[in-house]
């Protein structure tokens, strides 16, 4: 049966169907993950809609059992300094697929939605797009069932310490239990103090914020540690940016 549903909606990806028809994946701000049917999308009104990434207000008709359908769009938002960016892009790409993967399909997440949009909206406005990539990364976590505690010594409960992460306790430790685990990370100590931030942090608060490109190396290697040892996700957006991120290192190497 068939819902007439007015939702916020963020187009995930889409895919051909047939020889003029396309299937399109969406983000829903009310019905959670649905694939739409858009018959002869290339002289459809819905064309502008259907390019990944782009977010509008949409009338739909929703199906719990199958196929649902758009019948009309507004105030459609493209980020274009996003699109003709392919770091920025790959990035934003990467963060949209996190969504998708940490979210069953129709169910409804109204806060994530508008945490991924809002990430967009940032990252179009010049926010530094690994910064938020990376809370983006940590704040998703929980989705996937991880808890981690970056705030306090698993063991002494102590706040405000040079902290080691210990995968074994999935928790820091402070410099007084580092020998509970012979295996500890060995980490940056800004590194566990700023996932903590990431954990909680506003978006009010992001201007503040500006990473040294070493920092910001050594918090892409922990999160993926975190992602391979806790969800074993392996993304195909995350690998083209692991492979742009070559491509940028060679290049500027070429420069200099």
């Amino acid at each position: 049966m068939l819902e007439a549903v007015e939702t916020r909606g963020l187009v995930l990806f889409n895919r051909d169907f047939r020889e003029q028809d396309m299937l399109v994946k969406i983000l829903t701000e009310q019905a959670g993950k649905r694939m739409f049917f858009v018959k002869r999308v290339r002289s459809s009104h819905l064309l502008p809609l259907v390019q990944p990434l782009s977010v509008a207000t949409l009338m739909t008709k929703i199906n719990d059992s199958g196929l649902s359908y758009i019948d009309d769009y507004q105030d459609i938002k493209t980020y274009p300094k996003i699109q003709e960016d392919i770091f920025k892009l790959s990035y934003a790409t990467y963060v949209a697929a996190l969504a998708d993967a940490s979210l069953d399909d129709n169910q409804a997440d109204p806060a994530l939605f508008a945490f991924l949009e809002k990430t967009l909206d940032l990252m179009e406005e010049g926010l530094d797009y690994e910064v938020l990539t990376n809370i983006f990364e940590v704040q998703v976590l929980s989705r996937f069932g991880v808890g981690i505690n970056m705030h306090e010594c698993v063991f002494c409960h102590r706040v405000g310490q040079p902290f080691d992460y210990s995968f074994r306790y999935s928790g820091v430790l402070c410099p007084q239990h580092y020998h509970e685990d012979e295996r500890r990370s060995h980490l940056d100590p800004n590194v566990p103090y700023l996932i903590d931030r990431f954990q909680a942090i506003q978006f009010s608060e992001l201007e503040s914020i500006s990473l040294s490109d070493s920092m910001k190396r050594k918090l892409r290697l922990f999160i993926d540690q975190l992602y391979d040892d806790y969800v074993g996700l392996h993304l195909k957006p995350k690998k083209f940016i692991d492979s742009l991120q070559d491509w940028g290192a060679l290049l500027q190497k070429h420069e200099e």
